[in-house]
């Protein structure tokens, strides 16, 4: 192993640790608003990590994601709640899952066969199918005015507010500070299976599938099943993106998952970077705070007016829509693998223009010099 390398692993697993205690500390300093931040932000980047996996390793591109977070969030709210079967919540998180996974499976055959600008219209199909059914299904989805959600509750612990109070470090610990440390758990979770999937054998398959299913099949690539077994992934991390947007929101209406929230998902991993964890979360983040940022911050802002303002003025979702669909613009300019593209670059700039200590020189022994003989006269 080289230097170089040796010490790239080390400076990494002393980044990770100091990572996470950072991570942690927000719900002991910030206040509601952040946190509600935060939480959306895990939950878009554990989908966006999906859609990653499938549009940037596998080259499959989807407009049907708010479909599967759909399933996932009201697959949660029906399955541990009332009407429905009333299962423990950890158990109807778990099946949610799976049954966003089974919804990817049973379309899986199409993403098999379909590929590009097909693939993405038939998926499309998915987000009217869905959003009708959510519409017109009262008996589980709640109609349009949605469903409440059920608290999650692990052990006898509920990730709500609720009696018994709890605190830490004299800190009261709410909805948002307990949901905050499970959407952290979870989103590490998305990101260590996720990387392990891109750097193991599967990923390789996949983005062999990406660069050329001629190639990847000679190769002995199964096509048509991995390719189906990278739609049923995507679908469950969407399905448990999903039940967590369900929990941090608390009631799911079907407004939400329209095709913007598809588009928004597009536009998370074009930001950060098809293909790449890292650049997901980024993407996500981007995408996810800066509605409600601007929303909060409306009448600082020029040319952005609180919401509901007089026609024709600009809100902030509309304004936060704007900036950035500019980004992807500018994305695709000048930096077509993403933020995280950029920013490795300029790591890898900096780290040129780093001046190296010279090596201490070391004393050089000179060979020994023949002695000069006197020269032999010849008779």
């Amino acid at each position: 192993m080289s230097d170089r390398l040796l010490a790239a692993l080390t400076r990494r697993r002393a980044v990770l640790p100091l990572l996470a205690v950072v991570l942690c500390l927000p719900p002991f300093y910030l206040d509601a608003f952040w946190l509600r931040i935060g939480l959306f932000s895990m939950a878009a980047a554990i989908g966006a990590v999906g859609l990653a996996l499938l549009s940037g390793t596998a080259g499959q591109l989807s407009l049907g994601h708010a479909f599967f977070l759909a399933v996932g969030a009201y697959g949660y709210a029906w399955l541990a709640g009332e009407p429905g079967p009333g299962l423990p919540p950890a158990l109807a998180a778990l099946l949610a899952v799976l049954l966003a996974g089974a919804a990817g499976g049973l379309f899986s055959p199409v993403a098999a066969r379909v590929k590009g600008i097909y693939l993405g219209i038939a998926t499309l199909a998915l987000v009217f199918l869905g959003h009708h059914v959510l519409l017109t299904a009262d008996s589980v989805t709640g109609g349009f005015n949605g469903r409440s959600v059920p608290p999650l509750t692990l052990g006898g612990f509920a990730f709500t507010e609720s009696d018994p109070e709890l605190t830490v470090l004299g800190v009261p610990f709410g909805a948002e500070e307990r949901l905050w440390f499970l959407g952290l758990a979870l989103f590490a979770f998305t990101w260590f299976t996720a990387r392990g999937l891109q750097r193991g054998r599967p990923g390789r398959a996949l983005a062999a599938l990406r660069d050329s299913e001629t190639a990847a099949s000679v190769m002995g690539v199964d096509v048509a099943r991995h390719r189906s077994a990278a739609f049923v992934v995507s679908s469950m991390y969407a399905g448990l993106a999903g039940v967590l947007l369900a929990l941090a929101f608390r009631r799911v209406v079907p407004d939400y998952f329209s095709l913007a929230l598809s588009v928004d998902y597009l536009a998370m991993i074009v930001i950060g970077g098809l293909g790449s964890v890292a650049g997901a979360t980024a993407g996500a983040v981007f995408v996810t705070a800066l509605p409600l940022l601007m929303t909060r911050y409306a009448d600082q802002l020029p040319l952005v007016t609180a919401p509901g303002s007089a026609e024709g003025a600009v809100g902030p979702t509309e304004a936060a829509r704007y900036f950035y669909g500019a980004a992807i613009v500018l994305v695709l300019l000048y930096a077509p693998d993403g933020l995280h593209g950029l920013a490795r670059r300029v790591r890898d700039r900096a780290r040129r223009r780093r001046p190296r200590t010279p090596a201490p020189e070391t004393a050089v022994p000179t060979p020994p010099q023949p002695s000069a003989r006197p020269k032999e006269h010849t008779p």
